[in-house]
């Protein structure tokens, strides 16, 4: 269930497409249709509706990002699954090393 406080991201991203940019609708439908978006799915969607971003910027948009629980546990189960190190994992999402020790020390 959607936190109230939370918002729709799903209707937000699909009005997105819809409106300005229905050719890449074909390419974001697979996490469209997704049952629960997490941090990383809407800044997967992000990136191919708008593209990469110069370095610059992705280290702007770093300094304002939050995960939740839910999300942080996701990023964990990528990284046991995919058999990976912290600073692969950092490097993936776009995370320092850091945060990924203090969320494996916080979770695991």
């Amino acid at each position: 269930m959607r936190n109230q406080s939370q918002p729709n991201y799903k209707r937000i991203y699909s009005d997105i497409i819809d409106q300005k940019f229905p050719h890449k609708k074909l390419e974001c439908e697979k996490l469209l249709k997704k049952k629960i978006l997490f941090a990383v799915d809407i800044i997967e969607l992000n990136k191919k509706i708008f593209g990469a971003k110069s370095q610059d910027i992705k280290k702007i948009n770093q300094k304002l990002r939050s995960y939740n629980t839910a999300d942080i546990l996701h990023i964990l189960d990528y990284q046991k699954n995919h058999k990976m190190n912290n600073r692969q994992v950092a490097e993936h999402f776009g995370l320092s090393r850091n945060t990924m020790t203090k969320w494996r020390k916080m979770f695991k």
